[in-house]
């Protein structure tokens, strides 16, 4: 299986409907039938994101006492800040009332990763956690404008996705997306033995889906994505990194939203595919960089059967619930 690649050139440019609705065509298919899709001339300049992973290395070579600066709030109900390794374990296990002892269980094998989580500076509820402007001058404002850059192109990937879905309003899904409860989230890999994410000592990111919407992907070239072949339970294959490119992805809520017509697909962060990326006698992997932007509606939009995605043959299949609290079910394993 390999990602399927839409264009998104013909996206843009004038008198381009027949050529938007290619594109939405094009996108649709590929979240059907993935669930994940490499997206390739979109509209944030290569300089930007090469700019962008610069300040994120910066940031996590920073002193611990320096990154501690702007922390993690305790528990789950604000996700900002910096997290350090061994804090936070993504799991697939649902709602805060579940069995404590698998929680454990699965802490017991740590994610061997370092966070820093940004959101909008509107957003009073999660309030942002910056660094002081003396440790990292200029990290806030570069930031907070490649946030809002980000949301611009995620608000054509929504669109896009409307016009496929044959919705009659094509702003449908990009007006329930405001801006105000996206996230961005800077991932520092640390280097670690081979062997122990082999013998499952230790993980990267376990296999999960994402709750948000849609997912924004941006890799350094290290790679270590692997995304579930859905023709084939349990196995998974690399999404390798190609340069300048997004790799998008369906979100529980969109799956929900969409009656299960797109499909929100599991995917993990293993070992490199390629040998260059494990380096020496004790085969240390590489670190790895990569930024997520997830899409979210705020708290109170209601997330209901799309009605284009249902009929009297197709019900909908889950019941309506707010954003907010499907966030709160979600986010209350993972701290």
């Amino acid at each position: 299986m390999e990602l399927p690649v839409v264009d998104f050139s013909s996206w843009y440019g004038f008198d381009n409907e027949a050529s938007q609705k290619r594109v939405a065509r094009e996108l649709v298919d590929a979240c059907q039938r993935v669930g994940f899709v490499r997206i390739i001339n979109h509209s944030l300049p290569e300089s930007t994101l090469e700019e962008t992973f610069e300040w994120s290395k910066r940031l996590f070579a920073l002193p611990e006492e320096e990154k501690m600066k702007a922390p993690h709030p305790g528990g789950w109900a604000v996700h900002r800040g910096y997290s350090w390794p061994g804090l936070e374990k993504v799991t697939q296990i649902m709602g805060a009332d579940d069995d404590g002892e698998l929680k454990g269980k699965l802490r017991e094998v740590p994610d061997v990763k370092e966070v820093y989580d940004i959101g909008s500076e509107n957003n009073t509820s999660q309030p942002n956690q910056w660094l002081p402007e003396t440790t990292l001058p200029g990290f806030r404002a570069f930031m907070t404008k490649f946030y809002n850059d980000s949301h611009r192109v995620g608000q054509d990937v929504l669109c896009a996705l409307a016009i496929g879905l044959n919705l009659e309003d094509p702003g449908y899904l990009a007006r329930r997306h405001s801006g105000n409860a996206n996230q961005l989230r800077l991932l520092h890999y640390l280097p670690v033995p081979a062997e122990d994410l082999e013998k499952g000592l230790v993980s990267r990111c376990a296999a999960h889906t994402d709750w948000s919407s849609i997912t924004m992907l941006f890799q350094d070239d290290c790679g270590g994505l692997e995304v579930e072949d859905i023709s084939q339970p349990g196995t998974f294959v690399p999404a390798p990194p190609v340069k300048g490119s997004i790799i998008m992805n369906v979100g529980d809520l969109l799956q929900r939203w969409s009656n299960d017509r797109l499909r929100s697909t599991n995917h993990r962060v293993s070992l490199p595919q390629l040998s260059d990326r494990i380096e020496g006698s004790n085969r240390m992997t590489r670190e790895r960089f990569s930024i997520p932007y997830f899409m979210s509606p705020e708290e109170d939009v209601l997330v209901e059967c799309i009605p284009s995605c249902m009929s009297e043959e197709r019900p909908a299949r889950y019941e309506p619930i707010t954003c907010g609290d499907y966030n709160k079910m979600r986010m209350a394993t993972m701290y």
